[in-house]
């Protein structure tokens, strides 16, 4: 199983195989055409709620770990995660995000679980 993390600005590699956009929102400035964006499970992402909270420097990332992977037991994620899974089994999948940081991003933290 082959999972990685990548901001969604930078160009698509041969073997990125299927990319996956796992924010809520569309990337400011970026064409959909361009992003060759083949999935965009919107219900794996941070809800706006905990999203704010640790844009607005108010938590750790680890405490946002913590709470996100709560959140990830929904049933609606759940399903989501199984299905990124499923396809990690059958070649690379691409987790991609428009975060300046991605090693301290929802992102990172799907890369672990699914890593699991």
């Amino acid at each position: 199983m082959s999972v990685r993390v990548r901001r969604v600005y930078e160009p698509p590699e041969p073997d990125d195989g299927v990319r996956v956009l796992v924010d809520r929102l569309w990337p400011r400035g970026l064409a959909k055409d361009a992003a060759h964006i083949d999935e965009w499970p919107k219900g794996l992402t941070p809800s706006t709620e905990l999203r704010r909270w640790y844009h607005a420097d108010e938590g750790a990332f680890e405490e946002f770990r913590e709470r996100y992977e709560a959140e990830l037991t929904a049933p609606e994620a759940v399903e989501l995660l199984e299905r990124v899974r499923e396809l990690a089994g059958r070649g690379t999948v691409t987790l991609l995000t428009a975060s300046r940081q991605p090693e301290l991003s929802h992102a990172e933290v799907l890369a672990r679980l699914l890593a699991e």
